[in-house]
């Protein structure tokens, strides 16, 4: 069974009473607007890939929108969040003595998890700037949660003098966009490029670790 299978099986559990057909509607979907994009993708597409008539995915749900979070919005309060915060705690729970060690088993946990999940992510990272509702639920469910852990730890290493001493909201945004940026680009870009996934990795840690420096604290 597939990763986006698993997820599936486990967003059935959850919908009770679910028919045959709306599971067929589902699977299309989260198909279809992971290849495209909600906005690309017409309901006549999702209906063709599960085997239905238009007229039956709107019998189920009222607009295209309705289809999209009755995807997303169990996967964020039920499945997703308390995933992603038990998976993170594996990293946020253990002691690293360096900054770097830390950056670096941060960065190859979050890529097995997007690598086990890429579907429903791509969905996710796609359609949250878009959809006030779904940055409110990944904000409520997520965001506070992860980010208190995440100050806590910059402080850490704040306090060792191993971070540059600015606003910690500034390290977790400058750390994220920089890691975003390597698993965009290695998401996107490898396959169309010579793509050395420990090299890049090693130069995305370094480029971090090297910017955040307190040896650069004279700089800004």
């Amino acid at each position: 069974m597939s990763n986006d299978e698993q997820y599936l099986e486990e967003l059935f559990m959850h919908g009770d009473g679910l028919t045959e057909k709306q599971k067929n509607i589902l699977r299309a979907a989260i198909e279809a607007f992971a290849e495209k994009g909600f906005a690309s993708t017409s309901t006549s597409e999702i209906a063709k890939k599960a085997g239905v008539a238009e007229g039956t995915i709107f019998r189920h749900y009222k607009t295209k929108k309705d289809l999209l979070l009755s995807i997303v919005s169990p996967m964020m309060v039920k499945l997703m969040a308390p995933f992603v915060i038990k998976d993170l705690n594996k990293v946020l729970d253990h002691h690293y003595e360096y900054f770097e060690d830390f950056i670096r088993a941060m960065i190859e946990n979050r890529a097995q998890f997007i690598q086990n999940n890429r579907s429903v992510i791509r969905i996710l990272v796609q359609e949250i700037p878009f959809h006030p509702e779904l940055r409110e639920q990944f904000i409520e469910h997520i965001g506070k949660k992860v980010f208190a852990r995440f100050r806590e730890i910059v402080r850490y290493y704040q306090a060792k003098e191993q971070i540059i001493d600015v606003p910690v909201d500034t390290v977790i945004r400058l750390t994220a966009s920089t890691a975003l940026g390597f698993f965009a680009a290695k998401y996107a870009l490898a396959s169309e490029v010579n793509w050395d996934d420990d090299a890049e990795l090693e130069r995305t840690i370094q480029f971090l670790i090297r910017g955040l420096s307190p040896q650069n604290q004279e700089d800004l």
